[in-house]
């Protein structure tokens, strides 16, 4: 009898577990989501792992333009995270991403190798066939044409599926539509900082710039959500309905395509077409690959210059562009209205990589205040290098992307004050990775996704 009754409160406990955290299930893009995440504290890090009897395993690979990365948590039955040795979570990444292998599948799935190994060597080998793994890619194969996005895909299911000793779904692999990324790096930074369960304008609001897509999400009020467009299905395109921890939140998430760091160089570059771009720097003659597609990508005789270049990427930007709404931000999309929720802005991924190659942040550190116009700064130096002279003053910066030192500069600065409204002397928080507990978590969705993975009723749950 009382195994039976501990059978029964541990179904129960998974019911509840069911009811309390945020489950984002893949979507069309413009679906509006719900979650609920209610009436349980997710609290305390377990100082170690054999301090419980149950325990679960998640491996979740970002599959990113910019690069491929893997993510492996450790979590007790609450859903507290648990060290994996004396780290909050295991963390490795390469380079270039799934993308940049447009015409070669299986070198894509190849290349996701290194990062397989790095995780099945963090996961107890007992436990692996029971540890869910799941592939989320994101703005970089949404942006590729015809099937290659999918025959990329199906090469990494395979690879997933002979080669991996992880518990392999038929929704392992997928791509995240834009908002549900954005959706899972607001609850990422949100959780991480302890900020759930208050009112929504003690939440932080979250900017992450990767190489395909850019997100916002935020929390706005219930007049501004009223307020929200609909869609032709009376949704709302824009807005999500959570409640987490016993308190409510209208989030407000939108994903730019196109408008990544990577992806907006072809967006620039397109502006000025066969002519040389203010944006590259002096001396630099050549061509820029993405997608499989090339683009002329050389400086005008005058070299590269801050204002000129400003000028092109908010042509880029299409910042007057008819919106229909009262409030914009660009490319014809609706704000969210501002408000509180924006009150504390933390800004992720390229961001944070680039004010670091710059030098006006220290690199090595978690996170940094910072201003907008500490990037504006950074970009004037930038535009007066000449390209010669690039490798010597940014030495952290890949040699591929050293004619691009001005052009992802401007673009930044001008992101966060035209495109997103920010004011240019208020403090924003670069984040790469979160405090948590004694440790640090990287600041990336993947974190909420392997909350939703390891609280559905299709996983099983390792115990350990």
């Amino acid at each position: 009898m009382a195994e039976t009754g501990a059978r029964r409160r541990h179904e129960l406990s998974t019911l509840l577990l069911l009811s309390l955290l945020l489950i984002l299930p893949v979507s069309s893009a413009g679906e509006n989501l719900s979650f609920n995440f209610n009436h349980r504290k997710i609290s305390t890090i377990v100082g170690s792992s054999s301090s419980v009897s149950n325990s679960t395993y998640a491996v979740i690979f970002d599959a990113g333009s910019s690069g491929s990365r893997v993510h492996v948590f450790h979590f007790d039955q609450n859903l507290n995270l648990l060290f994996i040795g004396s780290d909050i979570e295991v963390f490795s990444q390469i380079k270039p991403g799934l993308s940049s292998y447009a015409d070669d599948p299986q070198k894509a799935a190849d290349s996701l190798i290194p990062l397989l190994e790095k995780a099945e060597s963090a996961v107890p080998q007992k436990l692996q066939s029971v540890t869910p793994v799941r592939l989320g890619a994101t703005a970089g194969l949404r942006f590729l044409e015809g099937d290659r996005s999918e025959k990329i895909l199906e090469a990494v299911r395979v690879l997933l599926k002979s080669k991996s000793g992880f518990k392999y779904d038929a929704d392992s692999v997928s791509i995240l539509d834009g908002n549900q990324e954005g959706s899972y790096q607001w609850l990422t930074i949100n959780y991480l900082l302890e900020k759930l369960g208050t009112k929504y304008s003690n939440t932080v609001g979250v900017i992450d710039l990767g190489g395909g897509s850019v997100q916002m999400a935020y929390a706005i009020s219930d007049q501004d959500a009223a307020n929200a467009p609909i869609s032709s299905d009376g949704s709302s395109k824009f807005v999500q309905n959570l409640y987490l921890k016993g308190a409510k939140y209208n989030l407000y998430v939108h994903s730019y395509l196109r408008y990544g760091l990577q992806a907006v160089r072809v967006e620039i570059l397109k502006v000025t077409k066969e002519l040389g771009n203010p944006c590259i720097l002096a001396g630099y003659e050549g061509t820029y690959t993405y997608g499989g597609e090339e683009y002329k990508a050389s400086a005008p005789r005058s070299g590269s210059s801050f204002a000129r270049c400003r000028r092109v990427i908010l042509e880029a930007l299409k910042i007057n562009q008819y919106c229909g709404y009262s409030e914009c931000t660009f490319d014809g999309i609706w704000s969210g209205g501002g408000g509180v929720g924006q009150k504390n802005i933390y800004v992720a991924s390229f961001f944070f990589d680039k004010a670091g190659q710059a030098g006006f942040i220290d690199a090595n550190q978690p996170d940094a205040v910072v201003k907008a116009i500490d990037f504006k700064r950074a970009a004037m130096v930038a535009c007066e290098t000449k390209f010669v002279d690039a490798k010597s003053k940014y030495p952290n910066v890949y040699p591929s992307d050293l004619q691009f030192v001005c052009m992802d500069l401007v673009y930044e600065y001008t992101l966060l004050v035209d495109g997103f409204g920010i004011d240019s002397r208020k403090k924003i928080t670069l984040v790469k990775q979160v405090a948590y507990h004694g440790s640090l978590a990287e600041a990336a969705w993947p974190l909420g996704n392997a909350v939703a993975v390891v609280s559905s009723p299709k996983g099983s749950t390792a115990n350990y």
